[in-house]
Formats: C-alpha cells, structure tokens, sequence
C-alpha cells in the first residue's frame, strides 16, 4: 500500500465528519467563482451604468472572501488536529519515520482541497448565469446573459485555492513534527481546565456593554461632525468588543456557577450533566463565540441597512428627481430640441409638462439654522400647486401677503415646529424684506441640488419680487412608466449637462441608487451565506471532536441508568446553547447597530427598515436552526450508539 492510496482510504473512512467542511469549501469556491465571473462578464459591464464602481466592489468583496475563506480553512484544520492525534501516534507505534506520516497527512488535504475545487468549478460554472440573473433582476436589468464558461474566472480561482490548500497542507505537514509520541496518545485526556471566572470580570463586562449601548443609541447632537463620531462611537465600539468577549468569558461562567449552588435545580434529571459540560466548554467556545456574536451583527446590520437602501431606492429617487426630466430654459432652439426628444418617446408619453419659475436671493432667518440657506431659491404658491398636481400629490398651500412656506430641505430633520412662526428676512437691493413662516411643506419640486432651501411665497409676493430679480425658468416633464425611459433618459442626459448636483432625469437617478443598492445587497448576502456556512461549520466541529471525545461519558451515564431519551435531551440543550447563545447575542448587537444606521442613514435608507431588518434576522435563524439541528442528530449518533 502506497502513501497515497493510504491517504485516500483515511479520506474514505473520515468522509462523515470531513463532509461539511467539504460541502462549506465547495460553497465558498463557487461563491468566489462567481464573483470573479460576474467581475469579468462584458454583457453585464456594458448593461449597467456602475460598471467600473462593479468591478472595484467585486474586486474588494473577492479579497475579503479570500480573506475569510483562508481563515476559515486554516481554523477548520485545527479542530481535526486533536481527532487525529491518535491515530497519527499509532502510525508511529507502527513505525512510520515522522517524514513519511507528514508526507501523508499532506496527501490527505490536498487530495480533498483537489476534489473541493474540481467539484467547486463544475457547480460555478453551472450556477453561474442563476447567480448573474439573480443580479439582473435586483438592478432591474433586462439584458440577455448566456451561459458560458469565463477562463479567465477559471484561472484566477485555480491559482487562489491551490495556494490556500498548499498552505493548510503544508500545515498538516507539520503537524506530525510538534508533539511527542506520549502527547499524541493522550491528547483527548488532556482536559480543559476550568476557566476562573471572577465577579469583578464579570461586573466589567456587563459595564462594558452597557456603555456600549449607551453610546450607540444615545441622540445624535445638533452639530454633527467627524470629530464627534470617532470619539463616540470608537470607544462604543472597543466597549462592545471587549464586553463581547467578558460576556462569554466570564459573565456566562459565572452565571453557570451561580446556578450549581441553586441544589433543587442543579441535580433535577440530568441537569448536573449539562451544566458542568457547558463550564468546561465555554473556555474553548468563548472566542469563538465573541467572533460569531460580532460578525453576525455586523453582517446583520448592513444587510439590513442595505437591503432598506434597496426597497426604498425608488421613494428616495422620487424625492431627489421629482419630476422624470427637469431642466434650466437656456434658449428657445434648446428647449424645442429637448422637448422633441421627450415627445418622441411613445412609449412613455407625457402627463404633465410645466414650467418652474424660480428667483434667487440671499437672506437670513430669524432663528439659527444649522443649515446653509443661502440663496434662497423662490416659487410662487400657483406654481407649488400646480407642480404637486403634475406630481400627483395632495399637498397644497394657500398663502397671503408676507406669509411662505419652507419646503424641508432633503437629507435633513427639520419639523414644522423648527420653522413655524419664524421669520425670513430677504436682503434685496434696495431694502430687507420680513416674511412670516406659516408651516413647512414635504416634497421638492426640482431635483436636488444643495443649498435645497426652496421657500413658497405668495403670488402676489414672487410677481412683486420677479420685478426686481428676473427668475430662473426650470422645464419641467412628468411621463408614463418613468423608471423604464432608459434610451431617453440617456439622450435628454447628453443635451443636459451641469443643470443640478443629482441627475436631471428621473430614471438615471433611480437606475444608479438601484444598481449601487443591488450591487451591495447581493454582495453582502452572498458573502453573509459563506459566513453562516462557515461559522455554523466551525461549531459543528466543536461538537462532532467534544462527541467523540465524551463518548465514554456517556456509556457510564448509561449503565447507571440515565436512558437514551433523557442523554438526546441533554444534548440537544447543551447544543442549543452553543448555538443559541452567540446568535441572540449577534441579533441583539444587530438591532442596536441597525437602530444607530437608521438614525444616522434616515434619509438615505429610507423611513421604516423593519422588513428588511426582519428578513436577515429570519435568514440568519432559519440556517443556524439547521446547523444546530444536524449538530445535535450527528452528536447524538455519536455518543448514543
């Protein structure tokens, strides 16, 4: 028997406990395919506005799953190392030089890493254009994409995985040469020790996340600025990494300690069981724990945030674009030009059409507003009115005299109490002009370009103050079906250059916040299932090494007369814990993150981001709800044969 045929047959032999390490690389290499495909496909490059933003957000997202993939592998490595101590010290009994047994052990993990990235490429391949479609379909694409084969996704995956399997193989390599044969045969009797968890650690650690949680949720103030965020929020972050990590350490150890000296419940059923296997674990699962907790909320939180960014990307490009095309009246050749443009579109014809006199002056308000106002762009109440009828909406003003109306500047917080009753003071050439805040209006009527402070005033006063200060004219088109006027969207953006800060037209703003919200949703959630995939199985084999090495535990808990059903209670328990535990403590972290984002991000990423937030806590449970279910079966069958 060969050193390579003797590989393959301990492959065979342990393929039950190496299959979800296996089936989570596999995942990991087509996830990385993928990426890289979608990184070089021409068809989707040349269908999207963002193309370039594409390729730099595929080209980071690839370097952190190779980040996180080699992590992974080399971390998954280690638990098998105790598993197969044993058996690595009987070769030697047998009398195998060390050399030989390494050669071994490298010809095991590279055999598998072959096999992974064979099978890897082969469903990459296939699943390929699924993945591409799932991308056309959140931008909103309807671009062709056929199925092909990318060489160029083939060699760059190639070259990365083998270099991350040299590497892990290189490290069972040396496995062999950093433990003495007395270590290798009593490595699964060496117990961890019982981890001394005081009560001044465990006080600092719940202080620690109460601050944390402080910092975080507490109100932003008026002035908010770069300054303000590092010292807040970077203390608030050390605040939860570290009271993250005392929590598992010493928090939950000495909670589980407390609750041996209650005697009526700690020697119920098999209670002294569970409890006393939990203590002796949490030292070696603290770690990991602190880590699942911490990535699971981060994960959580931009999934969330961008998933709201998403949903709610064409309520945001409404109110950057009100109108499908806006444009400054320059001459009379142009405007015709442009509107000829519009109107040959049948597809999309026009609803409504009107023209947005605007007059702009400085001023100052009679209160402090940190906000830039100056000029203060000008409309009439008639022209409001009938803009918010093209629009569809049933806000209206009525004014009178010195009376205006603040329409609420975009990307702010303002109420109707911050403006109500004030004064707006206009400094004409000739005079200052005193106007009365009546109420604050939701909704612009032109796209946004900053200052957006746009004021109402009555007819009477805009014709008054139209004599003095000739108004800007703004053309303005509302059409059917705005979000689908791609080709003349993009012959309207060639005739109109440099009109306001956002787009002119309304599709190219809601086609790039689309594309830029489905770039970063897929991104995330796909490299959101690698982490579950990995995480969920790095704890699956925490449990599958503790199985067998409890084994024997659990023969004399059964000849002493503790059943199998009571034994497959505990251990469901015990695995509930170690699942359930790190998960409520990354959904809570989540929930406070997303409660800061969607404070600091409200206008960006929507009103309510409750759907969202729900829909990755639900996704995260549902796949750790299945990891702990094959966790517990598998450790059952292990100790209860």
């Amino acid at each position: 028997m060969t050193l390579f045929s003797l590989a393959k047959k301990n492959i065979k032999g342990n393929i039950s406990n190496y299959l979800v390490y296996f089936v989570s690389l596999v995942f990991s290499m087509v996830i990385y395919y993928t990426f890289v495909s979608l990184q070089y496909s021409k068809e989707i490059q040349e269908s999207i506005e963002l193309s370039d933003t594409m390729s730099f957000m595929f080209l980071v997202s690839s370097f952190m799953l190779i980040l996180f993939v080699a992590i992974f592998i080399f971390y998954s490595n280690s638990f098998f190392t105790r598993k197969r101590k044993k058996e690595i010290g009987l070769y030697s009994m047998l009398g195998l030089r060390k050399k030989t047994i390494a050669k071994m052990l490298f010809y095991e993990n590279l055999i598998m890493g072959l096999i992974a990235l064979f099978i890897g490429l082969i469903f990459g391949t296939l699943l390929s254009k699924l993945f591409a479609m799932i991308l056309i379909m959140l931008m909103g694409s309807t671009v062709e994409v056929d199925f092909g084969i990318s060489v160029l996704a083939i060699i760059q995956t190639v070259i990365v995985f083998l270099i991350i399997i040299l590497m892990t193989s290189i490290q069972g390599y040396r496995l062999i040469y950093r433990y003495k044969l007395i270590e290798l045969f009593q490595a699964e009797k060496q117990g961890e020790k019982e981890i001394k968890a005081s009560f001044l650690s465990a006080i600092t650690g719940v202080v620690l996340l109460a601050v944390s949680y402080w910092l975080i949720l507490r109100p932003f103030p008026d002035e908010l600025d770069g300054a303000y965020l590092l010292k807040n929020y970077g203390p608030a972050l050390i605040a939860l990494v570290i009271g993250t990590l005392l929590f598992f350490q010493s928090v939950i150890v000495y909670l589980l300690k407390f609750s041996k000296k209650n005697k009526p419940f700690y020697y119920r059923g098999t209670k002294l069981i569970e409890v006393s296997l939990i203590l002796f674990r949490v030292r070696g699962n603290a770690r990991t724990f602190t880590v699942i907790a911490l990535l699971s909320a981060a994960t959580i939180s931009f999934f969330g945030a961008t998933y709201s960014g998403y949903y709610s990307n064409e309520k945001n490009a409404e109110e950057m674009v009100p109108f499908s095309y806006s444009h400054l009246s320059k001459e009379e050749d142009f405007d015709h030009q442009v509107k000829k443009v519009i109107e040959a579109d049948k597809s999309h014809p026009i609803i409504a059409q009107l023209d947005i006199p605007v007059i702009e002056d400085n001023g100052k308000l009679s209160f402090s507003l940190d906000y830039e106002i100056n000029p203060i762009k000008l409309i009439s109440e008639s022209t409001f009115n009938e803009a918010s009828k093209g629009l569809n909406r049933n806000e209206t003003v009525s004014l009178s005299g010195n009376q205006v109306a603040v329409i609420k500047p975009r990307l702010t917080e303002y109420t109707e109490a911050d403006f109500k009753g004030e004064k707006l003071i206009l400094k004409l050439p000739q005079e200052n002009r005193k106007l009365t805040i009546k109420t604050m209006l939701e909704g612009s009527v032109l796209p946004f370009d900053y200052p957006d402070f746009f004021v109402v005033v009555s007819d009477e006063t805009f014709d008054e103050l139209a004599k003095k200060n000739a108004p800007l004219v703004y053309k303005v088109y509302e059409v059917e079906d705005e979000a689908m006027a791609k080709e003349t969207s993009k012959e309207v953006n060639k005739l109109i250059e440099g009109d306001f800060q956002s787009h002119s037209s309304f599709y190219m703003e809601y086609k790039e916040g689309k594309e830029g919200n489905a770039l970063t949703l897929f991104i995330f959630g796909f490299l959101g299932l690698v982490f579950l995939a990995a995480t969920g199985s790095i704890i699956y084999f925490k449990q599958l090494t503790e199985a067998n090495e409890a084994k024997k535990n659990y023969e004399i808990l059964r000849k002493i007369g503790v059943s199998k059903k009571d034994i497959r209670k505990s251990i469901k328990k015990q695995t509930l814990f170690v699942f359930g535990l790190p998960l409520i403590v990354g959904l809570i972290h989540s929930s406070a993150l997303l409660s800061f984002i969607s404070n600091f991000l409200s206008s960006l990423i929507g009103e309510s981001i409750i759907i969202p937030i729900l829909t990755a806590m639900l996704a995260f449970v549902v796949i750790y709800t299945g990891y702990y279910v094959l966790t517990a079966n598998t450790y059952d069958k292990i100790v209860n044969k």
